[in-house]
């Protein structure tokens, strides 16, 4: 694509009043653009990173886990609330309709998915289901902050399974961390993002949360390294050593952490509330059994920046970059070879031309803020040799491909 026709404007200068790093990078390079604290509009840019991000996550869903897409409405009646207990949250959006009917803006979707599941499901013959969305949510946060690490409108992939029983339950929930390790993996965050038990409620014992490390992180998590998992500060008196091995506390590594998933067991907490049931192979009626998995799709994008991000600006793995390469030429027989290169290469390759009428320091500058991840750089020097120069971003090498093996290459 060609960044003069790309809706996007990059600055030099900080957003006002912004203190997170991932907001303020986004807003510099043209990414997002702030409507109030905690709700975004996200640009052509910062849009195609959410698409590659919902098409990593949606890749295990659809595969590892087997689960069916679906879309489910942001409105919900208030009624639903009351039968769940959850009417008194504080951090639910009010409002109704014309006739007076109380309304509530999701902010999760049990409410909706289980009378949903209940016009589905009658019989062992019906389960296990496994149903997914990628949908906003509305949280009215008394703070919020951190960009889009905690938002008040965001998007969030939410998971719902329905079992026979608990252990066909504890199935599945194992599936799911094999899904959500792939996830991360793929964003470019794996090695950064650890599987952390959390305090399970009414629920279980354990929940689970996915924490990437990072010093924007609002949590504390204690990190056994050997054991590649942690436990999350809210119960770590309870649960005063590693789960896995039994290190104890004092051997456990303290940091700040980002949340960027979760898993839990809800049992029979929410069927129960709707009376949701099925009838087994000797027509006894059973509870159904439920659990949920959670991933945060902006936050993730925004934990991705504040782990790989450097002091010049992004830098994006691969898999989620807006575009692969950036090409920028110097000099006019050098833009000349470059339109060329980019008609010819359009099609096949993922390419943010850099056609903008601005000096050549501030396209390198820009191509360093928007951190793609190769810039390709054509001038009158490479063009003496037949080439182009490609430098990785984040590194300090560039290397001289000549043109011909340019398809090749890339």
């Amino acid at each position: 694509m060609r960044q003069s026709k790309v809706f996007t404007k990059t600055t030099k200068e900080d957003p006002k009043g912004e203190e997170a790093k991932n907001a303020r990078l986004l807003m510099r390079a043209g990414f997002i653009d702030k409507e109030m604290a905690g709700v975004y509009s996200f640009l052509p840019l910062g849009l195609k990173v959410i698409r590659k991000i919902e098409a990593v996550i949606r890749k295990e869903m659809n595969e590892t886990l087997e689960a069916s897409e679906i879309f489910m409405p942001a409105l919900h009646p208030l009624e639903s609330y009351e039968k769940t207990g959850r009417d008194d949250l504080d951090i639910l959006f009010r409002t109704e309709l014309a006739t007076g009917r109380s309304l509530v803006l999701g902010q999760s979707h049990e409410e909706v998915v289980v009378p949903l599941a209940k016009n589905h499901i009658f019989s062992y013959r019906d389960l296990p289901v496994y149903l997914y969305q990628i949908q906003n949510k509305f949280r009215n946060e008394l703070r919020a902050k951190s960009g889009i690490l905690r938002g008040r409108e965001f998007s969030m992939k939410d998971l719902y399974s329905f079992h026979v029983d608990e252990k066909d339950l504890n199935d599945y929930y194992e599936k799911s961390k094999v899904a959500y390790k792939n996830i991360f993996e793929n964003v470019g965050i794996g090695e950064d993002t650890y599987m952390t038990f959390a305090d399970g409620g009414t629920f279980s014992k354990y929940s689970h949360e996915f924490q990437t490390i990072t010093e924007a992180g609002e949590d504390l998590i204690y990190l056994c390294e050997d054991c590649r998992v942690a436990v999350n500060e809210e119960i770590i008196d309870e649960q005063d050593s590693c789960p896995e091995c039994g290190k104890k506390k004092s051997s456990l590594k303290k940091k700040k952490a980002i949340e960027v998933g979760n898993i839990f067991k809800l049992k029979t907490k929410f069927s129960d509330a709707f009376d949701l049931t099925y009838t087994d192979e000797d027509g006894e009626e059973k509870p159904v059994y439920m659990g949920c998995y959670g991933i945060g799709v902006g936050r993730l994008m925004g934990a991705v920046l504040e782990v790989t991000a450097d002091e010049k600006g992004m830098i994006w793995p691969e898999e989620i970059a807006p575009f692969k390469f950036q090409l920028i030429a110097i000099g006019e027989k050098a833009e000349k070879e470059a339109e060329k290169l980019y008609e010819e290469y359009k099609e096949k390759i993922d390419i943010l031309y850099d056609d903008r009428e601005k000096p050549v320091g501030e396209k390198f500058a820009d191509a360093d803020l928007i951190g793609l991840p190769y810039r390709v750089v054509i001038s009158e020097k490479t063009l003496d040799k037949n080439s182009v120069e490609i430098k990785k971003r984040g590194q300090a090498e560039e290397k001289l491909v000549k043109i011909d093996n340019l398809e090749s290459y890339v």
